[in-house]
């Protein structure tokens, strides 16, 4: 099944699949803020070194499987497949959004 996305997050799942840390990096608020694995990243500087480490460590290629609304969060359901422990696994990705329609925050559970 393939999850209907808001652009923003297409443009990033794309970006993640092609590993192009740019193209992901892009896709967030200067300001942003990113929670993963017990991690608190906030600012592009500090999302483009997370995402350089995880993309090198994991090789992730990231499937959205299905999308929804709740409150102020876009939730994507994701079969993350890469070099971990249990994969592939069905995570969720709640995205929050800044003014300016990027990624303002993330939290991967």
């Amino acid at each position: 099944m393939k999850a209907d996305l808001p652009e923003i997050l297409g443009g990033y799942f794309a970006a993640q699949n092609r590993h192009d840390i740019d193209a992901m990096v892009a896709c967030f608020a200067a300001d942003a803020a990113v929670r993963d694995e017990g991690r608190h990243i906030v600012g592009t500087d500090a999302i483009r070194a997370w995402k350089k480490e995880t993309s090198a460590k994991y090789r992730i290629s990231a499937e959205p499987i299905e999308c929804r609304v709740e409150d102020d969060r876009t939730i994507v359901l994701v079969k993350v497949s890469g070099t971990f422990d249990g994969s592939p696994a069905n995570l969720a990705y709640r995205f929050g959004f800044s003014g300016d329609g990027r990624i303002g925050a993330l939290e991967i559970r």
